[in-house]
């Protein structure tokens, strides 16, 4: 299954020429085998990349073409599908930039709040979220703000956190629908990969960040553990 079903409404065809400058990725349209109007066309895909980078949501994109969720996944494992699934990543990217953003807009320009007076609106005022504003220049900037590394901010952070778990949840329930062993077993190895990597970089990072004492001190360490524990090795026989 590739779209909706909604009996009440009728799928009409997305415009064939979409406009995609600034920052949206553009990329070569998965084939497929038959032309529809109402399926995964060249310029259905384009809009749905397109809706993806301004909505970071895959839901709200599938959503802004008519089509379902477990349909853009199943499009995404299709062969001739390379450079749409890296179009997506970078959308997805470009979305969270833009919700960042939003949200940093809030927290420094404040938000219009009515105020009612015995049910009667009566005027507004601008609301300011210190707690928001804080969580985002931690995040953003944690090495002023955060004592070097990204931290959430109560229950802010939490709630953050578990929208994004359930979000993250129903797209992985929607793809995996549909995955082969052979794609969860390399999927598996991509994560382990990205934190083999991500270790990497914050051991480089730490050392980067030691006085020339420190390394000396670590290295002669290393050697006087070695030296110990090769004397205490048992001998072979």
């Amino acid at each position: 299954m590739t779209r909706i079903s909604d009996p009440q409404s009728t799928r009409l065809p997305v415009p064939e020429v979409l406009e995609q400058g600034g920052q949206i990725p553009t990329f070569t349209p998965v084939p497929r085998q038959c032309e529809r109007h109402d399926g995964w066309t060249p310029a259905r895909q384009s809009r749905f990349i397109e809706a993806l980078a301004d909505t970071g949501s895959v839901a709200a994109a599938c959503k802004a073409v008519d089509m379902s969720t477990v349909g853009a996944y199943y499009l995404r494992r299709q062969p001739g599908a390379e450079e749409f699934r890296e179009a997506w990543q970078k959308a997805l990217d470009l979305g969270v930039q833009r919700i960042e953003d939003v949200a940093m807009d809030r927290a420094l320009n404040g938000v219009d709040e009515p105020l009612y007076s015995y049910g009667k609106l009566i005027g507004s005022r601008k609301r300011y979220n210190d707690r928001l504003l804080m969580f985002m220049l931690r995040n953003r900037s944690p090495e002023r703000f955060a004592e070097g590394k990204a931290k959430g901010l109560g229950a802010i952070g939490e709630m953050e956190k578990t929208r994004l778990k359930k979000q993250w949840r129903e797209e992985w329930e929607a793809e995996r629908a549909n995955v082969s062993p052979e794609e969860v077993r390399a999927s598996i190895d991509r994560k382990i990969a990205g934190v083999r990597a991500q270790v990497e970089a914050e051991r480089e990072r730490e050392w980067a960040a030691l006085s020339e004492e420190t390394k000396e001190a670590w290295e002669r360490f290393q050697r006087l553990k070695a030296r110990d524990l090769e004397a205490v090795q048992p001998e072979k026989p």
